[in-house]
């Protein structure tokens, strides 16, 4: 495991001024026309905090909500992102949630995206937003919108008790033999036990633990549970591997397929940019290119347009070698 630098491509502000940002989007936003490149260029160059105090100034000067006033002012895909990017990290996930599970069909690929990468601060921070924001609770929500083990592995994780730090290689073996038996048997108890060491153990157990598993089978863990499961549960299982291997290369992967396999799925792409800005964008972005050997602003460019493409590639940022 090699130790990485972890950084997002949003930083804060330099000399930054939260009363002229919001003058300088009233004056945007009044405008006969909308001028949305003044959106662009403030807050896509501002961190989540100074975005909030520009919202704080902008509510003291006009009296208004920023962001209903975005809202009313910007459509379809390019307002996604300039909304999303005003909600506090715990708000737009509980957001992105809350629309994922109250849709007409549920979106499992956000509650996988989601659940399956979040820490257990994270975790906790993002029911008591759910709560706040929707006056629900978020694993009631899925209880009742999901099913099988799929609901019994999400609700695991929502439960947000992973072990932290913690590792003991005199029982990866063990574990190892149990996450076997469990792609052998395939019972019902035999998934139970599968996804209660993938959603409790330590990340740093885990590691030793899928070592042990490609000793034990000679086979890779991946391979192993894509060979034995199928649906969601085994996008999940997977989605928790990836995440516990290398985030960076896991949101990677979902770009790329939401972007290739599913003809831009826009949802996705601005989920995960606007998630991951200020955490380790920067690494996906590396990911991206070693892996699939064209950059993300690359593929962003091609397939996106107008301001909501600007809007995009200034939350991907860029090093010259990417344009």
């Amino acid at each position: 495991f090699v130790f990485q630098q972890i950084q997002g491509t949003i930083f804060p502000a330099p000399n930054f001024n939260p009363i002229m940002d919001a003058q300088l989007l009233g004056g945007a936003l009044q405008g006969i026309s909308c001028e949305k490149d003044v959106l662009i260029d403030i807050l896509t160059q501002r961190c989540n905090s100074q975005r909030l105090m520009i919202a704080e100034a902008y509510r003291d000067m006009y009296g208004r909500d920023l962001i209903t006033d975005l809202k009313d002012n910007l459509s379809h895909h390019f307002k996604e992102v300039m909304v999303g990017l005003m909600y506090p990290p715990a708000s737009y996930d509980a957001h992105e949630l809350w629309h994922a599970l109250k849709g007409v069909d549920t979106e499992e690929n956000c509650l996988i995206d989601i659940l399956a990468s979040r820490s257990n601060m994270e975790i906790f921070q993002m029911k008591e937003a759910y709560l706040m924001q929707y006056n629900n609770d978020l694993q009631q929500d899925i209880d009742c919108k999901t099913s099988g083990h799929f609901r019994d592995t999400l609700m695991n994780l929502a439960q947000g008790t992973r072990m932290e730090g913690y590792a003991d290689p005199s029982t990866a073996a063990q574990d190892a033999m149990i996450l076997w038996e469990a792609c052998q048997q395939k019972t019902g108890e035999h998934k139970t036990m599968l996804q209660m060491i993938l959603c409790n153990k330590s990340y740093q157990q885990l590691w030793m633990v899928f070592q042990e598993f490609q000793n034990i089978s000679g086979q890779d863990i991946v391979d192993a549970i894509n060979e034995c499961y199928d649906g969601y549960f085994q996008e999940l299982l997977v989605a928790i591997v990836l995440c516990i291997r290398d985030k960076p290369s896991y949101f990677a992967y979902r770009l790329h397929s939401a972007i290739h396999d599913f003809g831009f799925h826009n949802k996705t792409v601005i989920r995960i940019l606007i998630a991951r800005s200020e955490i380790d964008l920067m690494n996906v972005r590396q990911r991206y290119k070693e892996r699939y050997g064209k950059s993300l602003f690359h593929d962003i460019k091609h397939f996106a347009s107008g301001h909501y493409e600007s809007a995009l590639l200034a939350i991907c940022a860029g090093d010259a070698e990417d344009y």
